[in-house]
């Protein structure tokens, strides 16, 4: 029973977690179109809370995720190659939430240099690895 509440959970933040990564790359794409300054402004500070918030929907996101593989045996022994890629695109999403953060920066800067156009494709980047999340855990292909 403890382990159906663990993962659960672990679905829980994960989504949550997911509505900030889909999210953030949107605001991202109205501060580089807006001009007038009160509007960057208010964008600035919507991006401010979220990428926060959003650190705290991951943290519980990814403890319960190491629970499942380490506290349940998730994905252990023979024919668990699926995880090993998971792991590497949970690595890659890490990697993504922080470069959310070093981009918040520039824009509170004032030091983008990127256009509506970039942050549009940087935006369908945790689409693209949710889908081959979703697909490694239920498929298991190898």
């Amino acid at each position: 029973m403890g382990y159906l509440w663990v993962k659960a959970l672990h679905l829980f933040f994960v989504a949550s977690w997911f509505a900030g990564l889909f999210y953030l790359p949107r605001i991202f794409v109205n501060l580089a179109m807006e001009t007038e300054p009160a509007a960057h402004a208010r964008l600035l500070l919507m991006a401010r809370k979220l990428y926060r918030f959003m650190g705290m929907l991951a943290l519980p996101a990814l403890v319960l995720g190491l629970w499942l593989w380490l506290g349940y045996g998730v994905g252990k022994g023979p024919g668990n190659g699926w995880l090993h890629a998971k792991l590497a695109l949970v690595v890659l999403l890490i990697g993504y939430h922080h470069a959310c953060g070093a981009l918040l920066k520039k824009f509170e800067r004032g030091a983008n240099t990127r256009g509506h156009t970039w942050f549009r494709w940087f935006n369908e980047v945790p689409a693209l690895v949710l889908l081959a999340i979703v697909i490694l855990v239920i498929v298991k292909p190898f």
